[in-house]
């Protein structure tokens, strides 16, 4: 049965601090200030977001011995902490391409300037798995491929991703890489 509404509700007894409790109380908290201002921070100030000229200043120095990748080589990289099945899930094509970038035919600086604006916003907009299309180099000077090593390098001082392959051979092959970043709503990464 019910009680109705409108009956007051029973009032629970109060709290009584015994002397000894009070006296701990008092040590423990120690000596005690009025506070001079009693005014409320109503305004929140929110983290600035990473700017695109702040990405776009990578290294073109690499901090450690990374060799030069010719042009049938393939890329690879995980993050520290990240595990190997988590790059064989990506090199696999399990986590499903979001988006794609073509950066091919580029010069170093227009590749630098759009990969850091599209990284910017594939991470503003929650996107995980992207396709990167950079060429296998046979028109670069020398040996090597200037752009394929430029990303290589790039992409590993870029603290949002979390590990890229070569794409499969329908995808690009040696002239495309998958590239896997940081979910942006977690701190914990969970790939799964």
């Amino acid at each position: 049965m019910r009680k109705p509404s409108h009956l007051p509700k029973k009032a629970k007894a109060a709290f009584v601090l015994s002397e000894e409790d009070g006296r701990l109380f008092r040590e423990t908290v120690g000596t005690v200030r009025p506070m001079v201002n009693d005014r409320v921070l109503l305004e929140f100030k929110h983290p600035k977001p990473r700017s695109q000229a702040n990405e776009a200043g990578w290294s073109d120095i690499s901090p450690t011995e990374i060799p030069l990748l010719a042009t049938g080589d393939i890329m690879s990289f995980m993050a520290p902490g990240i595990q190997k099945r988590v790059l064989q899930r990506l090199r696999s094509g399990k986590f499903g391409v979001d988006v794609e970038l073509d950066l091919h035919g580029l010069t170093v600086d227009e590749a630098k300037r759009r990969l850091a604006g599209f990284l910017s916003s594939c991470l503003a907009d929650r996107y995980r798995c992207l396709h990167l299309i950079h060429g296998k180099g046979y028109r670069s000077e020398g040996d090597y491929p200037i752009l394929k090593n430029r990303i290589n390098l790039w992409l590993r001082q870029h603290p949002d991703v979390l590990a890229f392959c070569t794409a499969k051979p329908a995808e690009g092959g040696t002239g495309a890489i998958y590239v896997l970043l940081r979910d942006s709503r977690n701190k914990t990464d969970s790939v799964f």
